[in-house]
């Protein structure tokens, strides 16, 4: 659930360790699949890095491109498959975001409404105060209220091996893991600063709710898994396996080359609306793209969305509502966000146009990186044909 690459400066889950070597194994390819070499390379170097496997697909003007590298299951030595599913974790913001937007442009809200407007009295306590706080705070991380996965307790429950096996399967409800949070003290007064937290968007999910009548699962479900035909996204609840296909998840949670555990089976309802969606690879590139493209909202909503905020980490991200925008080391700017929970990372970019995008996922938290397969989707070496079709903002 927390932020990759350049914002897992809190992460509490990446750690180094080997595991499995790079047994390759590419899923089905467009003709375009030569323009993508450098992408496979980078898939392949984060499994020798010590990922158990990966996967990966992109989307562009040629076509759709997909290949996997490693093993799904260490224990069988099942190869990853390009269609696996697994757990977005933060990608989930995103989906979140997109529907509140969608619900300001109905009219319904607005992004300027305080969070005790929709949800009086829940956000108190410490220092924390509702009436303060704004919707699009809550969107772009500038609420200043306390991340929920930072508090002692949770991490004890879930950051640690004994921890996590004995509470895998309890359900948490929102408004428990708002009230971890709301045990400590803001961050920062709203509007102040930037830290990443997932209680911003717990809280944006009750507030979906409050709005629509509806959980914010059905809304996002209703609004954009079924019009775009996401046939392998959902939002599991509390339902603790995934679908079929899929690998394993992995993690040695805090103890570097540690023992490895299978962390596949989990309640996702602790990562709630910041995290606890499932999906797979060519459903995300396909909802990215669309999103930048404007098939999800129309376009004041969507430069609202776009309108970013300086993260503090690093000069080249920025964090919009839901929606990152990274300047890579070649100066092309994609947007997106990326995801990490247990035994699963993941990143998903596009470029503004939305017409070349790409998804990518490790099932083990400790080692590899996504973003060295975004560089080289985005920024092919010269030796390598370019199948770019935009690198605008």
């Amino acid at each position: 659930m927390r932020v990759r690459t350049a914002l897992a400066a809190t992460a509490a889950l990446l750690l180094s360790a080997a595991l499995a070597g790079p047994a390759v194994a590419a899923g089905p390819a467009s003709s375009a699949s030569s323009g993508h070499t450098a992408t496979r390379e980078a898939l392949e170097a984060a499994v020798t890095a010590g990922a158990p496997g990966a996967t990966v697909t992109a989307r562009d003007g040629h076509g759709t491109w997909s290949a996997a590298a490693g093993v799904g299951d260490t224990r069988t030595g099942r190869p990853r498959s390009a269609a696996d599913h697994y757990r977005i974790a933060s990608i989930t913001k995103t989906f979140v975001a997109t529907v509140l937007l969608q619900l300001e442009a109905e009219g319904r809200l607005s992004l300027d409404d305080t969070v005790e407007r929709w949800l009086p009295g829940v956000v108190r306590g410490h220092g924390h105060d509702g009436r303060k706080v704004t919707l699009r705070q809550l969107l772009n991380h500038t609420s200043g209220i306390h991340d929920y996965l930072e508090d002692p307790e949770f991490a004890r429950d879930y950051f640690t091996a004994a921890g996590f096996s004995r509470h895998r399967y309890d359900t948490l409800t929102p408004r428990h893991l708002v009230g971890l949070a709301l045990r400590h003290a803001p961050d920062f007064a709203p509007g102040t600063s930037w830290r990443y937290s997932n209680t911003n968007y717990v809280l944006a999910g009750m507030v979906i709710e409050e709005v629509t009548g509806r959980p914010y699962g059905t809304e996002i479900t209703r609004r954009i898994i079924a019009p775009l035909h996401l046939r392998a996204t959902s939002v599991p609840g509390t339902r603790t396996t995934l679908p079929r296909p899929s690998g394993r998840a992995y993690s040695t949670f805090t103890v570097p080359g540690g023992p490895v555990y299978d962390v596949t089976e989990l309640n996702p309802s602790l990562a709630s609306s910041a995290g606890e969606m499932i999906s797979d690879s060519a459903d995300l590139s396909r909802f990215f793209g669309a999103l930048l493209r404007g098939e999800l909202l129309p376009p004041r909503s969507l430069k609202e969305m776009k309108t970013t905020v300086a993260t503090g980490i690093e000069p080249g991200v920025r964090y919009g509502l839901g929606l990152m925008d990274t300047r890579l080391d070649c100066g092309v700017h994609v947007w997106g966000h990326t995801g990490g929970i247990h035994g699963s990372v993941s990143e998903a970019r596009t470029t503004a146009d939305g017409r070349h995008s790409l998804a990518v996922n490790l099932n083990g938290d400790w080692a590899g990186e996504t973003s060295a397969v975004v560089e080289k989707e985005f920024c092919p070496p010269a030796s390598q044909p370019d199948t770019r079709v935009s690198t605008g903002r």
